[in-house]
């Protein structure tokens, strides 16, 4: 999103990223690994608005900015069709979200389209996030 970057977060990664390199292991960084943050969720439903792209790319570039002196591996997302049927199918995963099984894991959902809908929006973040990184960093 746009809110303040946490520092303490930063410092963390910068201290994780150095120790990695000081013993000679080259990082590889994924910046999504099924941890949307509950303030995108609770301001647009997360990865069912096409607003995360924006979002997704702002934090992207700022990871590639601050750690990108380092880092150069990255991956977009950790299991992409995980996010969208265990989230928004099945609902085993967060935001738990599906309409199948009569609702006994969900309290709201659409298990025929919100699967299909993330998946499109992950799929065009991951293109501009790759389109930034190569026209800008690589």
């Amino acid at each position: 999103g746009t809110e303040k970057i946490n520092q303490a977060g930063v410092d963390h990664y910068n201290k994780f990223i150095n120790a990695l390199l000081a013993q000679g292991i080259e990082p590889y960084v994924t910046l999504y690994h099924w941890d949307l943050p509950q303030a995108l969720q609770d301001k647009y439903n997360g990865w069912l608005s096409p607003q995360i792209i924006k979002d997704f790319a702002t934090f992207a570039e700022t990871c590639f900015e601050i750690y990108g002196d380092r880092v150069k591996h990255w991956i977009t997302f950790n299991e992409p069709h995980t996010v969208a049927i265990q989230g928004y199918d099945v609902g085993l995963h967060a935001p738990g979200r599906c309409s199948i099984f009569l609702h006994l894991f969900c309290r709201a959902g659409n298990s025929a389209t919100e699967p299909y809908i993330v998946a499109h929006n992950i799929l065009l973040s991951h293109g501009t996030v790759a389109d930034i990184y190569r026209k800008k960093y690589k």
